[in-house]
Order: C-alpha cells, then structure tokens, then sequence
C-alpha cells in the first residue's frame, strides 16, 4: 500500500494586474477627491475626509450597488493602499519628538493607553460585544483612531462593517472631544500645558487634537501635535501582542504561523530613518499630503464594502462600549495630568 503524496499548500505573494483593479481603483479615488473636495465646504469642515470617504462608499454601496468587474479594485485599496499609507505615517514620527514629550507625558500616555485598551476589552466581554469589534475599538480609542483600527484590523482579521462601525465610534466621540475639551478646561482650571497634553494623549484622531489643542495657544497645540504622535508609537507593539494572541491551533492542535504584520515593522524603519533627518522637509510633507489622500482611497474602499443592513445586525452595545471607552480615556487621562502636573 502507497502512501498518496500530501497536498503542500503555498501561498504566492501575487501582484495585481492592473486592468483588474483600474475600475475599482478609480472608483474609490474618485469617492477620495469627492470627500476631500466636500471636507472644504464649511458646512462638513469638522468631518475628516476620511469619514467623508467612508460615508460616500457606504452610500453608493447601499444605494446603487457595486458592480463585480469593481471588486479587484475596491479589495486592492482597502488591503495594499492601506498598509502604504500605515507605513508612510512614520514620516510623521522621530524619536526626537518623542523624546520631548519628557518622561511625565510618556508616563501617562503608556498609562493611559493601556488603561483604556484593557477597560475597553473587559467592557465589552461585559456588554457581549463580538471580542473581534471590541479590539478594534479598544485600538481606535486608545491609540489613535481610524489608522489605528485598519492596522489592528490587519491582524485581528474582523468583518469590513465591523471595522467601519469602529471608525464611525472613534470619529463621532474624537469630534465631541474636540468640541467639549476647551468648555471642560474652563470648567476644571486646566492649565494651557495640562490641556495641549490632555488633547494628545485622549482624543482618537490627529487632525481632532490640533483642532481642540491650539484653542489653548501656541504652547498647548504644539504640545498637543507632540503628544499624540507619540502615541503612534505603541501601534507597533500593540498590533504585534495582538498577532500573537491571535496565533490559534489548526485541527491538528498545532500552531498557526504567527501574522506579523509587517508593514508595522516597515512603519518603524521608516521611523528610525526620519529620526535621522535624511529627509529634505519639502519632500516629507509632500508624502504626508499624499499619504492622506491614500488614506481616503482605502477608507473609500472600506465603504463600499459595509452593508448598512450588517451594521444593524451587528446592535447598539458596540456605541455604548466605545461611549463609554470615551469617558474612561478623557477622565482618566486628566485625573493623571493633574496627579503629575
């Protein structure tokens, strides 16, 4: 009796053919400069594009429906475009930044981020909420909001409507904070240093902290700017515990290969290198312009792949498991600046 060879399955790192992707890439970069051009209006000025982007997807996907000859396309800028643009962000990051922060604000950032992410999963295993959708979450929150969701996305491996109802969370309580923040400063005799680093190390998106954090002057905004890009920073060892939390047994109790994500590592290269200045300015913020308009291409594709009636099914614990992951980081974080402070 012979033994029949064993079936090897190898995956092949396969690129594209652009005539495949084209139709779809279009679309979504279309739905891009919709959404940059519509974030220009001041009537939508306090929506990111991104969420502009996502918006416009979602409405096109549940109203007229995509086209399958799209889908190469949509998938290509939700996957490969994204992680372009997650690598790109550290561009926007050098040691030297963090640095300056001084160890008290480093302190309460680690602090308050892993605070949050553990108060965030244990809530939500509390709530019932799909462990999947609360990571994300968690990630969005504590980190720094949609870039943070799409990475971690990348090794919890959670539904598209999950991670577009995670990005709506972040963004809708990111922009409350950015309202609420400079009434509250008043209120709790916030100083303009207290209140740059309360901005950076709670609010969930980048252009939200600027926002709110140069109400309280020069001083408080560049604090503010600082302290949140130093909260990129921990994307990188977060995503990759996750990976390794997430590494299950197959049917034959053996281990899975562990997903590194390596475009996080990438991230970091491009880091370390920006730490040492090799980059003309005029040329980073080019790239941190263009990365942008990536971003928007791929939360564009998230849309156009979110079925309105999955989110529905999906319920309303989600809102109040990220309402709730809000207060703790916006309180906990002020209570710690005024203990160091």
């Amino acid at each position: 009796m012979t033994n029949s060879p064993q079936k090897v399955n190898v995956k092949v790192f396969s690129i594209p053919r652009l005539h495949d992707i084209l139709p779809g890439l279009l679309l979504t970069s279309g739905l891009a400069l919709l959404a940059e051009s519509l974030h220009k209006l001041p009537s939508l000025s306090l929506l990111s594009s991104l969420i502009l982007a996502i918006i416009l997807g979602i409405i096109v996907k549940n109203s007229i429906g995509i086209p399958k000859i799209y889908q190469p396309g949509i998938t290509f800028s939700l996957k490969r475009i994204l992680r372009l643009s997650i690598i790109l962000l550290g561009l926007r990051l050098s040691l030297p930044q963090v640095i300056e922060v001084g160890p008290n604000g480093l302190i309460i950032v680690f602090l308050t981020l892993v605070s949050t992410f553990i108060f965030t999963c244990w809530l939500g295993k509390q709530l019932g909420v799909n462990q999947k959708l609360t990571k994300l979450i968690a990630a969005g929150t504590s980190i720094c909001g949609a870039s943070a969701i799409v990475a971690t996305n990348g090794v919890v491996e959670s539904k598209d409507e999950e991670v577009a109802y995670a990005v709506a969370i972040v963004t809708i309580f990111g922009t409350l904070s950015m309202l609420l923040y400079p009434l509250f400063s008043v209120l709790f005799q916030v100083t303009s240093q207290e209140f740059g680093i309360w901005c950076g190390v709670s609010i969930h998106e980048t252009a939200q902290v600027i926002a709110a954090a140069f109400q309280g002057g020069e001083m408080s905004g560049e604090l503010g700017t600082i302290t949140k890009l130093s909260r990129v920073i921990f994307l990188v060892p977060i995503v990759l515990i996750l990976g390794l939390f997430s590494n299950k047994k197959t049917a034959n109790n053996e281990l899975k290969k562990l997903p590194i994500p390596w475009f996080v590592l990438v991230f970091i290269a491009l880091m370390l290198l920006n730490s040492l200045n090799i980059f003309p300015e005029n040329l980073k913020n080019s790239v941190v312009t263009f990365n942008h308009f990536l971003l928007a291409i791929s939360m564009a594709g998230m849309g156009l792949k979110t079925s309105l009636f999955d989110i529905k099914k999906t319920g309303i614990k989600p809102f109040y498991l990220g309402a709730a992951s809000w207060l703790f980081v916006s309180i906990f974080s002020l209570g710690l600046i005024k203990i160091f402070y």
